[in-house]
């Protein structure tokens, strides 16, 4: 599906996909979306905060302006097609500079499709959101939604004791501005942080007990049917490391779709420490969380290709749809190998339905391999 900023708030919110972290002071983001550096790039993060020293802060704030501008030449001069630009989004540090950026951006805000709210709180997001809504309520009809994704990192939430009222207080919120709020991350660095935790490259962080159990907690509030806010995984930090344990990549989903440079590819991976990062994606995906940051363009395709639907779950998700009626209550699969269960796989069948438009189907018999080598034919229907 080819989409932009000015895409339903519904499938912008499923579509952010791999994010990719930039920080502020980079001068040349609209000379590597001319050049097309990045391959499959879908979502930018321009990091106005931890990625930028304290003394930087302006130098960052006029890079952004000046990049802005850029964009708007190119894309006036035709270098860039404005409906081709991936999702640009603002990670910022403060309430002032949020309303720094919304007063001297000008029409440059035009290619931005939200900002990036960290520390998240009922208190401070409260004038967040309502800068943003105010922006929204002004702005040409012609214009984009602009949206917020908050990012849920601070210790009120991830310790316990505080951590079901916290979170029932954003729940209230981001409802209230559920128009503007494009969806929820997940910030374990900084719940790792303190607890002087940071998880290794041979394990995932559904290996952190402490931020597991919060991540269960935040699923808990913001991905039942009632809210139903897409939530986005934490960061993958490593993109090189010396392996201890086994890898966590099978060699036979390669070898039986690629062979040989299938063997090649799994071993690039997993040299690149990609193993750790596809696992914690499929992690995600079974908790309920679709999306994920990261730091490093190695990680865009395999993210991206963890999100495609297999044939299997489209037939299966199609089986649910179509048969949710009423006539049947259950009924065995097209695949033959469980039961489809109408009511209760319902809403799962829709969020697959809404991947599958987005991120497309693979063929029969081929698994998210086929999408990591360009020499294969192409494997989304």
């Amino acid at each position: 599906m080819q989409f932009d900023n000015h895409a339903d708030q519904d499938v912008i919110a499923h579509a952010v996909g791999a994010a990719l972290y930039m920080p502020a002071t980079r001068e040349t983001i609209a000379e590597d979306l001319v050049s097309a550096k990045h391959d499959g790039l879908v979502s930018i993060v321009i990091d106005l905060e931890d990625a930028v020293g304290d003394n930087q802060v302006l130098q960052a704030e006029e890079t952004v302006k000046q990049t802005l501008l850029k964009l708007d030449r190119y894309t006036n001069t035709g270098l860039l097609q404005a409906d081709k630009l991936p999702l640009l989004f603002i990670r910022i540090r403060s309430l002032d500079q949020l309303k720094r950026l919304l007063s001297f951006m000008g029409t440059g805000i035009e290619y931005i499709t939200g900002f990036v709210l960290p520390k998240f709180n009922a208190v401070t997001g409260e004038h967040y959101l309502r800068l943003i809504e105010e922006y929204n309520q002004r702005k040409s009809p012609l214009s984009p939604v602009l949206y917020a994704m908050p990012i849920l990192e601070s210790r009120e939430i991830i310790y316990r004791e505080h951590r079901f009222d916290a979170l029932m207080a954003i729940a209230e919120l981001l409802n209230r501005y559920k128009n503007y709020v494009l969806n929820v991350r997940i910030g374990a660095t900084d719940f790792s942080s303190l607890f002087g935790l940071r998880r290794s490259p041979d394990h995932t962080i559904y290996d952190i007990g402490v931020i597991r159990d919060c991540m269960a907690d935040i699923v808990n509030v913001f991905g039942r049917v009632d809210n139903n806010f897409v939530i986005s995984g934490p960061v993958w930090e490593y993109f090189k490391s010396d392996r201890m344990f086994k890898p966590q990549l099978r060699q036979t989903p390669f070898e039986e779709t690629m062979g040989k440079s299938g063997r090649l590819l799994r071993m690039s991976y997993i040299n690149k420490y990609v193993d750790g990062l596809i696992r914690e994606v499929a992690m995600d995906k079974e908790n309920g969380i679709l999306g994920k940051t990261i730091i490093h363009p190695t990680h865009i395709n395999p993210v991206q290709a963890m999100y495609v639907v297999t044939h299997e779950e489209y037939m299966d998700a199609l089986h649910i749809i179509e048969n949710s009626q009423g006539e049947l209550g259950v009924m065995k699969s097209k695949y033959s190998n469980k039961m489809n269960e109408f009511k209760p796989h319902l809403t799962w069948a829709d969020k697959i339905m809404m991947r599958s438009r987005i991120y497309g189907v693979l063929h029969e018999n081929q698994n998210f391999t086929c999408l990591l080598a360009e020499e294969l034919e192409p494997a989304i229907v």
